[in-house]
């Protein structure tokens, strides 16, 4: 038999905020159509992970204080992502799992609570100023139609090491002042995009490719 794709979903109990879960099931079914099995492991508090063992890993959005939750639990996981980001797997992370990619973001009450600091980006919450409603974007994909809902504002500290996902046409992306969506170094992905973002087939079916690609290394079969 052959060896199904693994796709690792970070805190699926904890961070699946506004229809996350979503995505996942989309590229199942996308990645179905291709003719391949695949596999949903749900890393959580106290489990064990290699991000190696994955051909794909996502992480979902979460309110504060599943977010502050997860922050304490999820510095053991820093090597193995930080790993598996640089070496160019496929990755997507929405709203607070995005977040949590970066150094740190401050709450409005002024506590600092520290993300993995894999990606040169940081977030500043303005809990008076929450930024909700339809959203769309035009990326390298094409366009992107979804919602956003956060109080998060996100900033980037290195523009020649990370690259937004998309350009605004609707909405407030990343935050009210830059104009962009999202995030994307390598093949990680980040995006403040719910609804889920993958129900837009243009992008879904390009994540999808590169989690093939990412399989076919893993299991030593060579890409077309």
């Amino acid at each position: 038999m052959a060896e199904p794709i693994r796709i690792a979903y970070l805190y699926e109990d904890l961070m699946n905020t506004y229809g996350d879960s979503g995505d996942v099931k989309i590229l199942r079914y996308w990645l179905g159509q291709e003719g391949y099995a695949v596999v949903v492991d749900n890393v959580s508090l106290g489990t064990p992970f290699n991000a190696a063992d994955y051909d794909f890993v996502f992480f979902g959005g979460g309110q504060d204080y599943e977010q502050t939750v997860v922050a304490k639990d999820l510095p053991r996981f820093k090597d193995t992502l930080a790993d598996y980001i640089e070496a160019g797997k496929p990755m997507l992370a929405i709203c607070g799992g995005y977040q949590l990619l970066g150094a740190y973001y401050k709450t409005s009450d002024g506590t600092t609570i520290k993300g993995l600091g894999i990606l040169p980006l940081h977030t500043v919450f303005k809990a008076d100023a929450r930024m909700i409603g339809d959203t769309e974007f035009e990326t390298e994909y094409g366009t992107v139609k979804a919602f956003e809902n956060h109080s998060g504002r996100t900033y980037f500290d290195d523009k020649n090491k990370l690259h937004p996902l998309g350009k605004m046409i609707q909405g407030y992306g990343n935050n009210p002042d830059d104009g962009v969506e999202g995030m994307r170094y390598k093949n990680t992905f980040g995006s403040y995009a719910h609804g889920p973002i993958l129900r837009n087939a243009n992008i879904a079916k390009a994540i999808a490719k590169l989690i093939v690609k990412s399989h076919l290394d893993r299991v030593g079969q060579p890409t077309a």
